[in-house]
Parts: structure tokens; C-alpha cells; sequence
């Protein structure tokens, strides 16, 4: 294909496309400082290649300097995680994003130009990806970090376009959660009643708290007096470390009740504890509020995998369909609308910054129910 070249004016430049299919932009201008220079930019389109040249003229105009536009991606993305994901998001997410730039974005793409980045490259990866067998969920995942990295590109005037946005992806779609039945539960919690984690698996198929919740509660947050249970934090794994941390959400941010069934055990629990033949020193007493209900044998953080490796062996010693310690939520959801619970309360329950989250985990049914349900429809038309 001949090179296509358009002529400007004086002062306009020449748009041309070279031997290798990429556009060019090219324009001498009078920089501050630095005297008449000549600016290029390239691109797979003539549309975006005068887009970059717009953006470096403006940068000239208003003083800026236009160096970072020269960054690779590799440069881009450290900036972003440095600099926006450290500051504005909470460690794990921290950790989740770094560890997709790290794994993914940066050997697959982080020595291009960051103004040169296309559709067709990040899509060449992309393909790359689901040929080597990479789950359909993960190259989503690859793809949402470099799109929300992107977005941040836009904002900050380096990029013309989010070229994440416009890159195909497989579809996959959750696989169907079966919720327990409230007699599954039944089983289970007869299963683990001689198990020291006991009630922290209650209130997983109770309440629907969240694994790092449940491992995250103190003493302090076991109002007995109130008769209350104060969801304020969580356990979490942070750079190989367990950590206690902010709940996930404001709306995780909530207040149970604490019903007679969980009342009773944890009093027994806690005055174990204030056992006065311990000889507890007045600074042991002091730190028993701010200790973990939930503990290892001895007396550390439960490690979340040995809480869930415990979990799947009580259900198959009950003989339980597997579901995993997350689903229980679905359980306790499930449970709740059975018993007629208000959609708004049991999202203040579940602790769902949204409704619709809520009513997507309510859609749950029982096939006893369903049955039911139609069966009277019937009567009434037939």
C-alpha cells in the first residue's frame, strides 16, 4: 500500500501513513526554553494519531511538560498502584490489583508507549490468554484492572481513548448456587455442636456474616448487655500476614441481634475466660475485651483455610452437599425470606451496601415451596 501523505499549511503539520500500516503526526513548534523542536506521535489510526497531537500541543501551551506522555505502560501502571489504588483502596484490593499488573499486565504489554497502546495489542494478549487455558472469570479480571487503570489515563489527559473498553472477552456466567435447606443446616450444626469453632459456623448459617467477620469478632464487639453483636471488623490475609481490618463495606458496618441460642454459649465462653482461678493479672482482665472470640488451640488468629478445611470436613461428616463458606450467606438469605424477613431487613443483616445484591441472593427457592406455590395457582384458574 502506498504511503498516503497530507500536506498542510505552514504552522499545521503533515499527517502521513508509514510503510508499517501506523499514522503519523508531525509539527514544528516554538517550545518555551527549548527553542523550535520538532513533535511526532504515532498511531494505528490517522483520528487517534491527531488526538495525541492535540494533547501534546496543549500540554505546550499551558507548560506543562509533555515527558510523561513518553511512559510505557509498565511506568503508567506502577504510577497508578503507587499512587491511586494505594491511596484510595483498602489493602486487599490493593494486593488483588498489583498481583494482575504484576502477573498479566506488564509482561504482556508494559513496554509499549502508553499513548501507543491499541485495541488490536491488548486483544493479541487477551486471545493469548484463553488459548493457554486461563478461566474465562480471570481474563475478566485481567481486563476489568486494565480498564479501571485506563480510566484513570483518561482523566489524567495521557491517553485519547480507554482501548480496554473496546477488547472482546469470553462470557461466563456463575455456576448455580444450591443453597442448604434449613434441615441441611439442622444437620450440620449437630455435625460441629463439639467443635471449638462451633459458633463461629452458627453465625456463618445464621446471620450470613461473612468468614473475616465472624474470624475478626472480639469480645468488645459481643454486647451482652444489650444483648447485640457489633460487626466492626474483619480478619484478613495481607501480604502473608493475618491482619484485622475494617469491615468491607460502610454497610458491613451493622449491629445483629444477639438471639438467647448464641447468648447462652458465648456467656459460658467468655466467663471461661474470667476464670478467677486463672489468676488473671489486672492488664490480662483489661485485654480480654479486645481478644478474638474465635481462636486458634493456641490462642492465635484462626487462619481462614484451616477455618474452611474444618468446615468441609463437618459437612461431610453430616453428608452435606458441598457449598463453600461464602454460599453460606446464600443459606442464611434463603432462610430469611422463607421466614417472611422484609428484603430491607435482611439487608441490613447481610450487610449489602445494595438491595439489589440482596434480592438477587432472595431469588433463591425451594422446589417444596415452588410446588406449593403453583399448586395453589392451579386451583385458581383450573
Amino acid at each position: 500500500m502506498p504511503r498516503q501523505t497530507k500536506k498542510r499549511s505552514n504552522g499545521e503539520g503533515s499527517y502521513y501513513q508509514r510503510k508499517d500500516g501506523r499514522f503519523v503526526a508531525s509539527l514544528y513548534v516554538d517550545i518555551p526554553g527549548e527553542g523550535r523542536k520538532r513533535i511526532t506521535t504515532y498511531s494505528r489510526t490517522a483520528r487517534d494519531a491527531k488526538a495525541k497531537m492535540k494533547l501534546r500541543l496543549l500540554d505546550i501551551q499551558e507548560g506543562r511538560p509533555h515527558r510523561i506522555r513518553d511512559w510505557t505502560v509498565k511506568q503508567f501502571l506502577e504510577h497508578w498502584l503507587a499512587n491511586v489504588v494505594a491511596i484510595k483502596n483498602r489493602p486487599r484490593t490493593y494486593e488483588s490489583y498489583e498481583s494482575i499488573v504484576r502477573r498479566h499486565l506488564i509482561p504482556g504489554f508494559g513496554h509499549f508507549r502508553l499513548a501507543d497502546l491499541s485495541v488490536y495489542d491488548v486483544q493479541v494478549y487477551i486471545n493469548k490468554l484463553v488459548r493457554s487455558g486461563v478461566s474465562a472469570r480471570s481474563v475478566g479480571q485481567v481486563r476489568s484492572v486494565l480498564r479501571t487503570a485506563l480510566s484513570r489515563a483518561e482523566r489524567e489527559e495521557l491517553v485519547t481513548r480507554n482501548v480496554a473498553k473496546l477488547v472482546d472477552v469470553p462470557g461466563w456466567q456463575r455456576k448455580m448456587i444450591v443453597p442448604w435447606s434449613p434441615s441441611d443446616v439442622t444437620r450440620f450444626l449437630k455435625a460441629a455442636e463439639s467443635h471449638v469453632w462451633y459458633l463461629a459456623y452458627a453465625l456463618l448459617l445464621l446471620f450470613g456474616m461473612r468468614r473475616g467477620e465472624v474470624l475478626g469478632l472480639r469480645w468488645c464487639d459481643v454486647d451482652f448487655e444489650n444483648r447485640v453483636i457489633h460487626v466492626r471488623q474483619q480478619l484478613q490475609r495481607i501480604g502473608g500476614k493475618l491482619v484485622q481490618a475494617p469491615v468491607k463495606t460502610l454497610a458491613g458496618v451493622r449491629d445483629l441481634p444477639l438471639v438467647p441460642f448464641l447468648e447462652d454459649r458465648l456467656r459460658l465462653k467468655h466467663l471461661e475466660l474470667l476464670d478467677p482461678r486463672h489468676h488473671h493479672t489486672t492488664n490480662e482482665l483489661d485485654s480480654i475485651d479486645s481478644r478474638l472470640v474465635f481462636t486458634s488451640g493456641v490462642g492465635t488468629p484462626v487462619d481462614p483455610k484451616n477455618f474452611v478445611r474444618a468446615f468441609h470436613i463437618l459437612r461431610e461428616r453430616a453428608g452435606l452437599a458441598r457449598i463453600t463458606v461464602h454460599h453460606a450467606r446464600h443459606t442464611a438469605a434463603t432462610m430469611l425470606k422463607d421466614v417472611g424477613m422484609p428484603v430491607r431487613d435482611a439487608q441490613l443483616i447481610l450487610g449489602h451496601s445494595h438491595v439489589t445484591t440482596t434480592m438477587q441472593l432472595y431469588q433463591h427457592g425451594t422446589s417444596e415451596r415452588q410446588r406449593e406455590a403453583i399448586e395453589k395457582i392451579t386451583k385458581l384458574v383450573i
